[in-house]
């Protein structure tokens, strides 16, 4: 997998060598020699992955690091410290700038390309989301303060870890389950309970990359994070649990600072992307819903009319439209002001919603209009409907919000209605036909059904 990465060292060699590295697994490679001219690469090239030197003269990675991070339009972007500090305290305050991952000189090359390609999956992942999204909502979701909330984890370790020291700063941090049967914590990862998990490796009974990759099977485990604590595991097959399934290690002995900024970076890159996930639902619910009534609006309806006329014409499929708008609604905002007749219109809905089926479909096309598209139905059966749903709008008042309290409001509808006639109709033209109906309800005296039938006569298409 590919990806656009940023390297920035200082010494001409290390830029080279890593140059020649990713190239030659087709990365594409842009470079920097130090921190400024860095944070202005990231801007303008908009990386997927840096690759950041500490020590460097003037701004040194640390900050370079920081300010990436503090940037709402960069901080989801993955930076790698490579560095020659190997003390704790270093590794620490790498994390605490930021930094997703903390590699010390020499690095080895496998994980390095295990480690850049599992970030470039979660990069892409990310990208393909936050383009789908608006930037307002997209604004919104970049920032949440529950990132570091303590998080439910599944965990499955040896006996000796179970009952030590590991557990016990889990407990501190988080609310792990301890698992010592992976059947069971399998179970609870497919239903959802759980935001992340860590694994031993290798575990004394089970096979450690086998339980990752039956995680990732699953349609809830498919992104979420999967830490594994090694002991002197297999060069190759940690390789291959990397990418393959997990999503981070720890190598042992560990320390608790160490573990909590890699815990918390795996949750904070799996909140974000469950909000992705739950912004673009809002997205789509938005684009296609009408947010004042709950009902579809207009660009649903002519994206599913339009298949609906569709079916109509490949089945031979009775279909029905109604257009409809209430009477005198003008009135009810002139004199009552605006909240009454969002309550009418709010009122309408439900009333419109509870006369039709479940596959029929209700929409505020705009203001004070609705449409109704009656999958199966034809003429005769839509003149029902039509008329029922008239008389629920004009049996029962509506309650309506004034300053001396609720009111009592007369209100009808008036409503065209048009039938599929022939493979040549489209949905414009059904609306076009039961609009003109509309029309003849209006100028008739309103509170009334007009079917456009041209097999009617005039005292048949009024009922």
């Amino acid at each position: 997998m590919s990806a656009r990465v940023l390297i920035v060292d200082d010494v001409p060699a290390n830029v080279r060598l890593l140059q020649a590295l990713l190239e030659a697994e087709y990365f594409e490679v842009h470079t920097a020699m130090n921190g400024p001219e860095a944070l202005d690469v990231v801007q303008r090239v908009r990386p997927d992955i840096v690759l950041l030197d500490v020590m460097m003269p003037g701004m040194d990675g640390f900050e370079v690091c920081r300010r990436i991070k503090a940037n709402p339009l960069t901080r989801q972007l993955p930076v790698i410290l490579i560095t020659a500090l190997d003390q704790p305290e270093d590794r620490n305050k790498g994390f605490q700038a930021g930094a997703d991952d903390y590699l010390v000189k020499p690095i080895d090359e496998m994980t390095l390309l295990t480690r850049l390609r599992a970030l470039a999956r979660f990069k892409f992942l990310q990208d393909e989301l936050e383009s789908s999204i608006g930037d307002e909502l997209l604004l919104e979701t970049r920032v949440d303060n529950e990132d570091d909330k303590p998080a439910r984890l599944a965990v499955l370790l040896n006996e000796e870890n179970a009952n030590g020291q590991l557990a016990q700063w889990l407990r501190e941090m988080h609310e792990p389950v301890m698992f010592s049967d992976p059947v069971q914590l399998l179970e609870g990862v497919r239903a959802g309970e759980f935001e992340g998990v860590l694994l031993e490796m290798p575990l004394n009974r089970h096979d450690t990359v086998r339980i990752c990759s039956q995680i990732r099977a699953m349609t809830h485990g498919r992104q979420i994070p999967v830490m594994l604590l090694v002991h002197k595991a297999d060069h190759k097959e940690l390789a291959q649990a990397l990418e393959v399934c997990a999503s981070d290690y720890l190598n042992c002995p560990i320390s608790r600072d160490e573990l909590a900024a890699r815990l918390r970076i795996q949750l904070r890159r799996w909140r974000y992307i469950q909000r992705l996930r739950e912004s673009l639902r809002q997205s789509v619910t938005f684009s296609m819903i009408d947010p004042l009534t709950g009902l579809y609006n207009r660009r649903y309806l002519f994206t599913h009319g339009r298949a609906m006329v569709e079916e109509a014409a490949q089945r031979g499929r009775a279909l029905s439209v109604l257009v409809m708008d209430l009477d005198y609604f003008k009135k009810v905002n002139d004199t009552w002001g605006h909240d009454a007749g969002d309550a009418v219109l709010q009122e309408t809905a439900k009333r419109l919603s509870k006369q039709v089926r479940k596959l029929d479909v209700v929409c505020r096309i705009g203001g004070e209009e609705f449409a109704v598209l009656l999958s199966g139905s034809d003429g005769r059966m839509a003149r029902m409907v039509a008329e029922r749903l008239r008389c629920a709008i004009a049996s029962k008042p509506f309650k309506i919000p004034t300053e001396e309290g609720e009111k009592d409001l007369h209100i009808t509808i008036s409503i065209g209605l048009a039938s599929f006639e022939n493979r040549n109709d489209t949905l414009e033209v059904l609306l076009k036909r039961a609009d003109d109906a509309l029309y003849q309800a209006k100028q008739q005296g309103r509170n009334r059904v007009i079917h456009h039938d041209p097999s009617l006569s005039s005292e048949e298409k009024a009922s």
